[in-house]
């Protein structure tokens, strides 16, 4: 029996599932408000979710490996654990195999990333020399603090005040040599991936591997300010990538406990068709099922354009004249179920099956790549990321058997052509797994069932707009306080009291972090204190007028 619905009126909706709106909604709900979750999709978690979809197979349907939530505080201020979210660390968390034969360059062995630094240097000098593996210590030590202080810009709204106590302390002299945050730090960060890599490393195959893991976010290492996305990896040797037992909607599903154990509530299958807009600011919102759910607050944690369709004809300008760069798609998913999980000669499954398989050996793969997108077509020599999370998680398949997921990134959601991506996606499919085969002989004779993700299809089952994962691009024009607008940066909408943004067109930006949700909560009881603190002014005034 479905337990009976409290009353409205709430005091907050929140639209959209996916993680960073769960975020939002336990924060409030915490703080003792009264919240409702709306949600399109009979699933829950958007892009962060596991479905069955084949009997006794669960798979995730956007995201999979965890990064920057476990570096965030999220799931400990959450006590997440406590609710049935528990993480399987990735660890050795990258992998890159040895060229192929008939590669360009020398053979050699793989590389290895763990969270041991030590065991990781020594991986680095096996493959690529000494002078690489005490050069990859140094960076990690570098780029160490760096990467934690875009963690901590990443904690709140992108005001210059806050990018500032992020990274000032980086200023301070080390070493005995002065260093300020105007002087090398800013040419790094600015600088591309790439520059950064061949200021650092001599192997071309240990910056293929880096390049590709920075890559992941979007924009090719050619970039400018694209440098911290490879530095990124410092911070993997304290805490390394998490896949949730059972899959990755493990996260929003922990979520969802812990709302409904502080009162809230999600309702799913019940889109928000409308904004409700009273004397010029938010009442609430109307469902496809024809509620309306009364509140003063609407935390919209859906795409940005999405939200500008829910407001209509209420959408002030700053929300009405929003066009952030969409891009044109981001990847094609490919899950598989198969016999066995890939398997790389010579080397041992625990090393190669923990976590990102980075089946990259030279950065001109990911130039051309990115070239093919650029010019609109299908990448002639695509570039595979496999993961096969169920070596270490019994219970996504049946014994015997394993899910793989492959990642290729860079594949137009409109190609130049004006060919069909349903007639494409066959043959595209099979020309990534045959690049996995490449390195992994074998793998594409075990695959037993096979579920296409186009960019096509990434919009019609997740409602990424034109398949871009991230929302909106990920380049610098579009971060920080120019995300995913720069006069929608704040996460509060200028000229509609009542309604907040969160989610992957926000900043942070995309990839499961659950930062812009957070965010959005905090700015929604920093604002309802302001409202009870000028109340009680207004009140003490009153009595000293009647006094």
């Amino acid at each position: 029996m479905t337990p009976a619905r409290p009353p409205s009126p709430l005091d907050a909706v929140v639209v959209g599932s996916g993680h960073n709106g769960l975020v939002a909604a336990c924060y409030l709900a915490r703080e003792g408000l009264r919240v409702e979750v709306v949600e399109r999709d009979q699933v829950l978690g958007g892009a962060v979710s596991t479905v069955e979809r084949w009997p006794g197979v669960q798979v995730d349907r956007g995201s999979s490996a965890h990064v920057i939530v476990r570096h965030s505080g999220i799931v400990e201020e959450l006590d997440l654990t406590a609710h049935g979210l528990r993480y399987v660390d990735c660890d050795p968390w990258g992998f890159a195999p040895a060229p192929v034969p008939g590669d360009p360059g020398p053979g050699g062995r793989p590389l290895v990333f763990s969270v041991d630094l030590d065991a990781t240097c020594a991986s680095i000098e096996a493959a690529c020399g000494p002078a690489d593996a005490e050069a990859y210590r140094r960076f990690v030590a570098e780029w160490g603090p760096r990467s934690r202080a875009v963690v901590a810009s990443f904690a709140g709204p992108p005001s210059p005040g806050r990018l500032v106590r992020a990274f000032w302390p980086l200023g301070a002299p080390r070493d005995g040599r002065p260093r300020t945050p105007g002087g090398d730090l800013a040419v790094d960060f600015l600088g591309s991936g790439d520059a950064l890599l061949d200021r650092w490393f001599t192997s071309e195959r240990l910056k293929a591997a880096l390049a590709w893991f920075g890559a992941q976010s979007g924009p090719p290492m050619s970039e400018p300010a694209t440098a911290a996305m490879v530095g990124w990896v410092a911070l993997l040797h304290d805490v390394p990538p998490g896949h949730p037992v059972g899959g990755s909607g493990g996260l929003t599903a922990a979520l969802r406990r812990r709302l409904e154990a502080d009162g809230g509530r999600v309702s799913l299958g019940d889109a928000a068709e409308r904004l409700l807009v009273e004397d010029g600011r938010v009442a609430g919102v109307r469902t496809a099922s024809g509620r309306e759910l009364r509140a003063p607050v609407v935390v919209s944690a859906c795409h940005v354009l999405a939200t500008r369709d829910l407001a209509g004809d209420a959408a002030p300008p700053a929300l009405a004249d929003a066009a952030p760069p969409l891009g044109n798609g981001f990847g094609l998913v490919l899950r598989a179920l198969t016999d066995a999980p890939p398997s790389y000669p010579g080397v041992p499954d625990e090393l190669a099956l923990g976590g990102l398989q980075l089946l990259c050996t030279d950065r001109t793969q990911l130039a051309a790549a990115h070239g093919d997108f650029a010019a609109g077509r299908l990448p002639r020599e695509p570039v595979p990321l496999a993961m096969c999370f169920s070596a270490s998680d019994d219970t996504l398949a049946p014994p015997g058997q394993h899910v793989v997921t492959v990642w290729g990134q860079w594949y137009p959601y409109e190609l130049a052509s004006g060919a069909d991506w349903d007639a494409l996606a066959g043959p595209a499919a099979r020309q990534l797994l045959a690049a996995v085969d490449r390195y992994a002989p074998g793998f594409a004779d075990s695959v037993r069932e096979l579920y296409v993700q186009t960019p096509v299809e990434l919009e019609r089952e997740l409602s990424l707009l034109r398949g871009n994962v991230m929302h909106v691009e990920m380049g610098l024009a579009s971060m920080f306080s120019l995300r995913p607008t720069p006069a929608l940066a704040g996460q509060r909408v200028p000229g509609l009291p009542g309604l907040y943004l969160a989610g992957a067109s926000t900043h942070p930006g995309g990839g499961v972090s659950g930062n812009s949700g957070r965010t959005a909560a905090r700015l929604v009881l920093a604002d309802r204190g302001r409202v009870a603190r000028g109340r009680r002014a207004l009140a003490g005034l009153a009595g000293r007028v009647r006094r």
